[in-house]
């Protein structure tokens, strides 16, 4: 049965447990080691809630799914395509999402993230699933803009590096079969995407071993998978939802 790891503030002390219908069952220790249940209980409704997790790191995928790939004329890459991206970005559930001094348009992309569990160093396919903790949703909110702008390089980073421009949560949750999920995007209520994960192109299993080849996976670690069709412009006052059923639904406004 999955479970639903939360983290929180409780009078501005931070904690973390198990979210069991609009209760908190609070542990203590490492939420990826071996957390103790502290037998306090929290209504969902008392504390702050914050983003699951504080990524060590953050991997993010680049044209990883085939329907987009059809879209824009893009062939399945040989290996998968990744950046990084910055902890000043990193954002919490039903927080705002600053308007960047910057001006030009920015956009939501709806995204299945994948924590890690267990360090995670040149990982098997067959072994990758156990150095998983379990899965998230994400909205890895891009400045369109200023990603081509300058014709000699793709900026990557400042455009996806923002400050709040990676909201992350609301939950993670364990044992769930990434191929059976669908990511939904929210516009002000509008469905703008929906996708499943069936479509990637290298599975998560497939994410955690060949990255992990690249560069040591660490209990924290943050991979999101990429996005689908349906990417699209935030404007200043719009509520954006990511939904992924098993999970839930990662909720922000953008400023």
């Amino acid at each position: 049965m999955s479970k639903r790891w939360i983290r929180f503030l409780d009078g501005g002390e931070p904690g973390f447990g198990l979210l069991e219908g609009d209760q908190i069952r609070v542990h203590h220790g490492d939420m990826f080691g071996s957390p103790r249940p502290s037998g306090q209980t929290l209504s969902l409704g008392a504390v702050a809630i914050r983003r699951p997790v504080e990524p060590g790191k953050v991997i993010a995928l680049w044209n990883n799914f085939a329907q987009l790939s059809t879209k824009l004329n893009l062939t399945k890459p040989l290996e998968p395509l990744y950046l990084l991206k910055s902890p000043n970005s990193f954002n919490d559930p039903g927080a705002v999402i600053p308007r960047p001094r910057a001006e030009g348009k920015v956009v939501f992309e709806g995204e299945l993230g994948v924590v890690i569990g267990k360090t995670a160093a040149a990982v098997s396919v067959d072994d990758a699933m156990s150095h998983v903790f379990g899965l998230t949703c994400v909205n890895d909110v891009t400045h369109a803009d200023i990603l081509f702008r300058d014709p000699t390089f793709a900026q990557w980073v400042r455009s996806k590096g923002f400050d709040g421009f990676l909201p992350i949560g609301p939950v993670i949750a364990t044992d769930l079969h990434p191929e059976d999920l669908v990511v939904k995007t929210l516009l002000n209520a509008e469905v703008r995407q929906s996708f499943p994960i069936s479509d990637m192109h290298f599975s998560v299993a497939e994410l955690v071993s060949l990255i992990s080849n690249d560069m040591t996976l660490y209990p924290g670690d943050l991979i999101i998978c990429g996005t689908s069709v349906g990417v699209g412009s935030m404007k200043p006052g719009s509520s954006i939802e990511i939904h992924i059923e098993g999970i839930g639904t990662l909720s922000n406004t953008f400023e």
